[in-house]
């Protein structure tokens, strides 16, 4: 470790790897609230956070585990799933009064494709006005589904496609409807008043 009068020692949350201060500062001192995506191993949890001195306030939110409300059959934490969070979140905050916000990733890579950047395309679509580069977000295709319905055609052997879309088969939803089933979320989505 190193040592000296000059050393300084980080922070601690930075020596853990879970903030990044300067992107934080940046973006708390920012007027428009914070569009907070997180991507774990269970699911996606998307926030819109406002920075006060005393801590930040969630003006609203939406967790993968909320679309099976509406009906969703497939994983919660695919890229169509994503894009369907970031549709639900974007439509709280509007509810809410909220109708610009930064993107903020934390600690992930900026990516072309990432999840996140799917996250905040379905916020957009809903009408948040959220500054993001066309080039870096999801073809339209992986957002819908139909990367995966493709996918599940061109397969051949039925074994490894049982071991592949297990979960979609176990829950009653074929791969290769993937984009329909999206589509009706979607539109429930739209339809449902936001709790």
């Amino acid at each position: 470790m190193a040592k000296g009068p000059r050393y300084r020692v980080q922070y601690r949350r930075r020596r853990e790897h879970k903030t990044d201060y300067v992107l934080r500062r940046s973006l708390a001192t920012a007027e428009a609230p914070r569009f907070v995506v997180r991507v774990s191993n269970k699911g996606i949890l998307v926030q819109v956070a406002n920075a006060e001195i005393e801590g930040d306030y969630v003006v609203a939110q939406a967790h993968s585990r909320d679309l099976k409300k509406f009906g969703w059959k497939a994983g919660g934490k695919s890229t169509p799933a994503a894009y369907l969070i970031g549709y639900l979140a974007g439509r709280k905050a509007l509810e809410a009064g909220v109708t610009r916000a930064n993107l903020d990733m934390g600690l992930t890579r900026a990516t072309s494709g990432n999840k996140a950047f799917a996250v905040a395309k379905g916020a957009m679509d809903a009408g948040l006005e959220i500054p993001c580069d066309s080039d870096i977000i999801p073809s339209p295709e992986r957002m819908n589904g139909g990367a995966v319905a493709e996918y599940a055609e061109q397969m051949e052997d039925p074994l490894e496609y049982e071991r592949r879309f297990s979960v979609y088969l176990r829950r009653g939803l074929r791969p290769e409807e993937l984009p329909a089933h999206f589509e009706e979320v979607k539109k429930r989505i739209e339809e449902n008043s936001v709790e």
